[in-house]
């Protein structure tokens, strides 16, 4: 991530950027990500755990088969209602 910030990026495309690191780190780099959010870095979050997805964005969209099939303010959506679109429910 640092090697990246470096460059000085407008937008960051970060896909399950916390798996695999302890707790602790976790915690560092998500708080990192949300300043950069913060000072307006445009930040696409890929991750395939719903409550931390929910809980780090503003806006949540849900793709299956290669297409958009909502699109969700994360504050007017709970977890239960993501998976089911996921599974094919209505948006």
């Amino acid at each position: 991530l640092a090697r990246w910030l470096a460059t000085d990026p407008r937008m960051l495309i970060l896909d399950e950027p916390p798996r695999g690191i302890d707790v602790a780190a976790k915690g560092e780099i998500m708080e990192q990500v949300m300043d950069l959010c913060d000072k307006g870095m445009a930040v696409v979050f890929i991750s395939s755990e719903m409550a931390e997805a929910l809980r780090y964005s503003d806006r949540v969209i849900v793709m299956r088969d290669r297409r958009k099939v909502a699109d969700l303010a994360s504050g007017d959506t709970d977890e239960q209602a993501v998976y089911q679109i996921i599974a094919g429910g209505q948006a």
